[in-house]
């Protein structure tokens, strides 16, 4: 009888199972879709700079991070991409840009780049999406491209490459611009 007390007793206290919303869900890949790529990113460029400088890796901003953007959507099954407010290859959308905006506030008060992020549910297309941005500081080895004093040899194949270019002029610490990624709540589930 006692067992059969204990058993019933057991069927009533509350099972607490650990199971992430379909929010939570698609924040946990959008946040690993960014960590991976902004990692292999960085990778890439570290490498390219030590076999041949900026000129080496300009093209790899140029034609590998598209490449890797596009296997870290795949595999993370996000829309995964970067932009900035003053962009060399992907403007914002209204959206970002006012997410850029906000950053840029932020970190204007005070807040350090590496804690600027932001996410919102919204529909696109009749489906819930989540949509998620961290923002990318730039570091004295983005100087090299990005900042205010850059070699004439180098600004040259920039501007060859990215004739509307806008992304200079950075000092280390700027907010570079972010990771942006959309990513779809069914899927996360």
């Amino acid at each position: 009888m006692k067992l059969r007390a204990l058993v019933l007793a057991s069927l009533l206290i509350p099972i607490t199972v650990c199971a992430d919303t379909p929010e939570q869900a698609a924040a946990q890949k959008s946040q690993e879709a960014m960590k991976e790529f902004g990692m292999t990113l960085k990778a890439t460029l570290q490498a390219a700079m030590k076999e041949g400088g900026a000129m080496q890796a300009i093209p790899v901003c140029h034609t590998e991070a598209p490449k890797i953007a596009q296997q870290m959507s795949a595999k993370h099954g996000v829309d995964i991409h970067r932009t900035s407010l003053k962009p060399r290859a992907t403007p914002p959308t209204e959206w970002e840009m006012a997410v850029l905006e906000g950053f840029e506030k932020d970190k204007a008060a005070g807040k350090p780049v590496a804690e600027l992020v932001w996410k919102e549910v919204v529909e696109v297309d009749g489906k819930p999406t989540l949509r998620m941005m961290k923002a990318i500081g730039t570091e004295d080895v983005c100087l090299t491209c990005h900042g205010a004093a850059i070699d004439p040899a180098v600004m040259a194949k920039i501007q060859a490459l990215y004739p509307h270019d806008r992304a200079t002029g950075f000092k280390a610490g700027d907010m570079r611009g972010a990771f942006s990624v959309s990513a779809p709540l069914a899927a996360a589930q």
